[in-house]
């Protein structure tokens, strides 16, 4: 029998990657079941294609709310995301979001794009908002690109929520703005997840938005210590790694850490040594002499351990100020037993009125009439 589902909790699809699609038919089972509310999907060009794994998931579960997590609005025309949206949405009867990023400057680099600015990430919300609406946008020119005329039919019957990824201030008051989720990257420091939950519900402050219509997410690395040793390795150490090799310079000024620190993980022989992504390719030995480099503070900012321990770090996120937390690098069977201590020490309170789609706002609370 399905659990009592949280909200407030997402997985990673195919957490990592992975060479069979296939697997996140029972991944999708078996996290509904756990009662986890949401299903995120990190595209990668090979066979986890985004909208394709959306529909799929949305084909097999009935309540998993689903959100790409997050693919790069210059991939695909804008009227094919649009319809993509709008097809996911009535295939799931409104439960999915649209989540898009800024891209990794090297990945989009070799493909000949470029990483989104501000004001084309900005652009491209208000286009999909008014497609979404039905009606027609004639002669769009503006940073994210110029059409002639493009619209979605027949009208879409659900409104789309949008999320996007943010590290710095100017995406988390972009995502204030123009969004209605957020989520934060992976390795933040509490500190660092506390200030971007401040930017965000400032900026909504400022410009007259009620900061409770921005859910906010934590993606945090939530690993079990009871699985093998190479594994939890790869989903730390491997993780970190691979994030410092892909933009370092933006983790280490985000979270405020030592720069020298990336200096000595850069310029170390066994990183140099590994021709491509650490979390895929390094060997076990080559990931504990990773692990030496980094400080301890590192490495904390993620929650492994027992389960009992992982749930309390876990609950422990929502103190910070966030709205969910995305159980980052484990798929359902791995986190089944977290899942089941964090129902016991759960704060219902903290949680009440959210749906499993995890863009959608909080429902308002029932008004109750006055008695004569």
């Amino acid at each position: 029998m399905t659990k009592h589902p949280l909200p407030e909790i997402g997985y990673y699809a195919l957490a990592g990657g992975t060479a069979d699609p296939r697997v996140l038919i029972d991944e999708a089972a078996r996290a509904e079941h756990l009662g986890i509310g949401s299903a995120f999907i990190s595209e990668r060009l090979g066979v986890k294609e985004a909208a394709t794994i959306a529909g799929a998931i949305g084909a097999v579960s009935s309540q998993l709310g689903i959100a790409t997590g997050v693919t790069n609005f210059n991939l695909r025309h804008p009227l094919v995301t649009t319809a993509h949206a709008s097809t996911m949405q009535a295939l799931t009867r409104g439960r999915y979001t649209l989540g898009i990023g800024r891209g990794v400057a090297g990945s989009l680099g070799a493909m000949g794009l470029g990483v989104a600015t501000t004001a084309e990430l900005e652009d491209f919300a208000g286009i999909v908002t008014a497609l979404m609406s039905g009606d027609p946008l004639v002669g769009h020119d503006g940073p994210a690109g110029s059409w002639p005329y493009l619209q979605v039919r027949p009208r879409p019957e659900y409104s789309l929520p949008l999320l996007m990824t943010a590290f710095g201030p100017r995406s988390l008051r972009l995502a204030a703005r123009s969004f209605d989720a957020v989520v934060l990257h992976t390795f933040f420091s509490d500190e660092t997840t506390r200030r971007c939950v401040r930017t965000v519900r400032e900026e909504c402050e400022r410009i007259g938005r009620d900061p409770s219509e921005v859910r906010i997410w934590s993606c945090y690395a939530t690993i079990d210590s009871g699985l093998p040793e190479d594994v939890v390795l790869q989903k730390t150490v491997g993780r970190l790694s691979s994030y410092l090799q892909g933009y370092g310079d933006l983790m280490v000024s985000t979270n405020q850490w030592d720069p020298s620190v990336l200096q000595r993980f850069r310029a170390d022989e066994v990183v140099t040594s590994i021709r491509g992504a650490i979390d895929t390719l390094a060997t076990p030995d080559q990931l504990r002499h990773i692990a030496e480099i980094f400080p301890p503070e590192w490495l904390e900012a993620a929650a492994v351990g027992s389960a009992g321990h992982c749930a309390a770090l876990v609950d422990r996120q929502f103190d910070l100020g966030v709205d969910g937390v995305i159980m980052h690098g484990s798929n359902p069977d791995e986190l089944a037993p977290i899942i089941d201590a964090y129902r016991e020490i759960r704060r219902p309170s903290l949680h009440r009125n959210l749906l499993n789609n995890p863009g959608a706002p909080r429902e308002s609370e029932p008004s109750v009439a006055a008695v004569p």
